[in-house]
């Protein structure tokens, strides 16, 4: 077993010995070559003791101190790119000379000392006639606009103070003006009847003037109360027929004008000229056909409150020969379509409706000289 292991391992060495030649072979003269493997094979040189480490080697005192682990530095937060400012031209940069044979795109101007090559040359605008006459326009509207204004508030303030003066002159016209004049002798009432018929009335008595408390119903009289009672005028109509009678009473008031336009308001939104129980009475001269036009006779009325002038004109009608009217109606209701009671029938409606209409422009013209009287 023996020489077996020896027999095994006998041609290791010449092996090994012919590798070494192999690869020391160029190992110049005077250098030492690597020793080969120990005879008897590998299995010898496993169990063949190693060396032992040579000593380690003493540190020196000025040895360099031992290096700290390399860091890097943060990559800094990218910061959002900016616009970059676009780059304008230099003066000069564009040429602007004129290129043979292309023309000139621009109108040259003169040039003079003070031209300045670097100024860019501006297309001029052609004048258009539509154009000039669309300004032309503009421009006296507008001119007519300022003036319109101007003389709207010189009206105005001209009309605040002569309404004034009317409303003033008109407190006094119950004195003032003749009573012609407040009651002509005869009313002509173009159109006044039904189906735009023409009517006439004669004047047959003047009440003399006197105050509100006899001459209205309490309820009446306590409803025009916030505007006092001056002075009450009354006249009393007959038709050319003398089938019917009419008695129109002015009353002057001694309000103000925000008192009267405050008193119109209210008889226009609560509808009082409208209601029975506020109805004015008659006036019956004794000798005349209304001698018996009592408050039973009442068949229609209007009554109107004036906001421009201090006073309050109203008409009541009935039929001359004293019949009893157990259902009076108002003018506004007496005179609208379909209407068919007795005093809408009988055009009593119309009557008082025109009296009033009548008497309110007779008592503005003498107010105010410049409206028509009717």
């Amino acid at each position: 077993m023996t020489r077996t292991e020896g027999a095994r391992d006998a041609p290791a060495g010449p092996r090994e010995g012919k590798r070494g030649a192999h690869e020391y072979a160029g190992t110049p003269p005077g250098r030492t070559t690597a020793p080969g493997p120990p005879p008897g094979g590998a299995r010898a040189a496993r169990h063949r003791p190693h060396p032992a480490a040579p000593p380690a080697r003493p540190e020196a005192d000025d040895a360099a101190p031992p290096k700290s682990p390399r860091t890097f530095p943060a990559f800094p937060t990218p910061r959002p790119a900016e616009p970059r400012p676009r780059d304008r031209r230099h003066t000069g940069a564009v040429d602007l000379t004129d290129r043979p044979g292309a023309g000139a795109p621009f109108a040259a101007a003169p040039r003079g000392p003070g031209h300045d090559e670097a100024t860019t040359r501006l297309r001029p605008v052609p004048r258009s006639p539509r154009r000039t006459a669309a300004a032309a326009v503009c421009l006296v509207l507008g001119l007519g606009l300022v003036a319109g204004g101007a003389a709207g508030t010189w009206l105005a303030g001209g009309d605040s103070a002569g309404a004034a003066d009317r409303f003033a002159a008109g407190a006094a016209l119950w004195h003032d003006a003749p009573v012609d004049r407040l009651f002509p002798p005869t009313v002509e009432g173009k159109k006044a009847g039904p189906g735009g018929a023409d009517r006439t009335w004669t004047r047959i008595a003047v009440a003399p003037d006197s105050g509100c408390a006899k001459a209205l119903d309490p309820l009446l009289a306590s409803v025009l109360a916030p505007a006092g009672c001056a002075r009450l005028l009354r006249a009393t109509y007959t038709d050319a027929t003398r089938s019917e009678v009419v008695t129109v009473g002015l009353l002057f008031t001694r309000a103000g004008e925000q008192t009267m336009t405050d008193l119109r308001t209210r008889f226009r939104t609560e509808k009082l000229d409208q209601r029975r129980d506020l109805m004015p009475r008659p006036y019956a001269a004794e000798g005349t056909p209304a001698e018996g036009f009592g408050d039973d006779q009442r068949a229609s009325w209007s009554l109107t409150v004036l906001d421009d002038l201090p006073a309050v004109v109203y008409a009541v009608s009935g039929f001359a020969d004293g019949r009893v009217i157990t259902e009076p109606q108002s003018a506004a209701s007496a005179t609208a379509d379909g209407a068919t009671t007795a005093p809408a029938q009988a055009g009593l409606g119309h009557t008082a409706l025109a009296h009033t209409e009548r008497a309110t422009a007779r008592l503005r013209s003498l107010a105010r000289p410049d409206t028509e009287e009717r």
